[in-house]
């Protein structure tokens, strides 16, 4: 079945669809991408693809301004030109925003849309769970247990096959080319390089200029090793405030690389310093060394490189990661809490011996080296003994419940397997849990009640109190901090649905979880 994959998303993004890309061709399903026409050279480092056809989205909008006529016709025109090169029987779309979705109703025509999509009367809709909780996690921060590559290659019904997220390695004479730049821009005595991103998208997301600086200068005082700041043009300012702070060289090619040449200059360096960023993914993806750093709404165990045997740092801080949308009290304590010793400790050990381990001095700092989990998903091992903490465990609790129940036959009865110990938590948080998922269970059991009244008796005000509760559910969910990730699943898994035997049965599957969850808890302290 031949797929065609669209993916509006900006860079970084983009290239974490490559592993869902792999195991698609490895199915035989001769992917090809839609992509935003100013993004089609990161799709460019894509293997596996049938096909590229970029979208201007930029170009629909002016024309939309001159009318809506126009604008169609340009369109209807694009998707003539896509279907005659690359014919296609599925449409998957990655992207949950209104205008994917309308575009993938409209490629689909009436054949298969999977991922996020539109239904017959254009609500917004998925055809799978695990949409509805990659766009439900990515809402809300610090709940998803699971990397967004192996949401995608859950998406695109891959999830069952060994993830390959490997990137279009640069050609031999471009690496040549960007490792003859650098030695001729290196300082006397270069040893070798490593590449600084200094930019993120939101400023908060940024670990100050000064503090790379202070860890540049320790590289090259210590072992030679010469900076390299890599980034886009609009963060040069970024650059000039490193010099500005930096007493030792470095080789600022900020602005200076197409997507090609900065794959080139990473396969070229021994290690990737970096914030969040789509640069980050591309190391990743060539098999670049990569030590990244997660701030304000950051967080690697959602969107962490994909790569085995990274190193990620994020603040130890309570409020980590913060909500979308909310100023910080703290005057951004989290960009000074990560220290550029940590950061320093933990290159100079990997650059020494391989190794993350060797750090000592990772004070104030969560660190997390990545590995593959049994089930083949990208996971997370605590370097900074935070494996035991309350947040961790409950974490790798949710990673066991929700892979099961996002995998679970939706028409047979939902029997997650039960935990063989109970989680170790302390019995505050233990009980905060149990009180939460008890009131989720009473609303689960008033649901049902009131639906199997309403199927005998569909009267107005039967009706109204079911989905008084409905909405009561939802709530309850949204505003909980450990279950919100499940408040768009439960809106969407039921509201798609006009079928209330079908209401009812998931009402069962959302009590089996939630005992689940409940049964996995420690038994709690007796009264005093």
């Amino acid at each position: 079945m031949r797929t065609l994959l669209i993916n509006l998303t900006r860079f970084g993004d983009l290239l974490q669809c490559q592993a869902a890309v792999s195991g698609l061709a490895a199915k035989g399903a001769s992917p090809a991408l839609v992509c935003l026409d100013n993004f089609a050279g990161a799709a460019s480092l894509l293997c596996g693809l049938s096909g590229v056809y970029p979208l201007s989205g930029a170009g629909l909008l002016a024309l939309l301004e001159q009318g809506w006529p126009g604008a169609l016709t340009s369109l209807d025109a694009w998707k003539r030109g896509l279907r005659c090169s690359f014919s296609f029987d599925r449409v998957c779309n990655l992207t949950p925003m209104v205008s994917a979705r309308l575009l993938g109703r409209y490629l689909a025509e009436e054949g298969e849309l999977a991922g996020f999509g539109l239904d017959r009367l254009g609500f917004g809709d998925t055809t799978d769970p695990w949409a509805s909780f990659l766009q439900g996690a990515s809402r809300v921060r610090g709940v998803s247990p699971f990397n967004v590559v192996d949401l995608f290659r859950k998406v695109v019904k891959v999830g069952d096959l060994p993830a390959d997220a490997r990137l279009r390695a640069p050609e031999p004479e471009a690496l040549d080319v960007q490792r003859a730049l650098l030695l001729k821009r290196a300082p006397d005595g270069c040893k070798g390089f490593v590449a600084l991103q200094l930019g993120a998208s939101e400023e908060r997301r940024r670990w100050r200029a000064q503090s790379f600086a202070a860890v540049g200068d320790a590289l090259w005082q210590r072992e030679k090793l010469c900076p390299v700041l890599v980034g886009s043009g609009g963060e040069r300012p970024l650059g000039e405030e490193y010099r500005r702070h930096a007493a030792s060289p470095c080789v600022d090619r900020m602005g200076e690389t197409s997507l090609p040449e900065l794959a080139a200059l990473l396969a070229a360096s021994r290690l990737l310093i970096t914030n969040d960023t789509g640069t980050m993914h591309l190391a990743a993806g060539l098999g670049t060394p990569v030590l990244a750093l997660f701030f304000a709404t950051a967080q690697p165990w959602d969107t962490g490189p994909y790569q085995e045997g990274s190193c990620s740092l994020e603040p130890d801080l309570p409020c980590h990661p913060c909500a979308f949308g909310t100023d910080c009290p703290d005057n951004h304590r989290c960009l000074r809490v990560v220290r550029p010793e940590s950061v320093l400790d933990l290159a100079l050990a990997f650059l020494r011996t391989g190794a993350w381990e060797g750090a000592a001095d990772i004070a104030g700092a969560r660190v997390w080296k990545s590995r593959f989990d049994s089930r083949g998903f990208m996971d997370l091992v605590s370097l900074s003994g935070h494996e035991g903490t309350e947040r961790t465990v409950w974490l790798r609790e949710q990673r066991r419940v929700y892979s099961q129940f996002l995998d679970r036959d939706r028409s047979k009865p939902f029997a997650p397997q039960r935990r063989e110990t109970p989680l170790p938590l302390p019995p505050e948080a233990a009980a905060v849990l149990d009180r939460e998922l008890g009131q989720a269970a009473l609303l689960l059991d008033a649901l049902t009640q009131q639906g199997r009244l309403l199927r005998q008796n569909p009267l107005p005000q039967v009706r109204q109190r079911f989905f008084s509760t409905w909405q009561r559910m939802a709530g309850l969910l949204h505003a909980s901090p450990r279950l919100a990730a499940l408040s768009l699943l439960w809106r969407e898994e039921t509201q798609g649905s006009d079928d209330l035997d079908v209401m009812l049965i998931l009402a069962e599957h959302y009590l089996a979880l939630f005992t689940a969850f409940r049964e996995g808890l420690p038994a709690p302290l007796p009264a005093s």
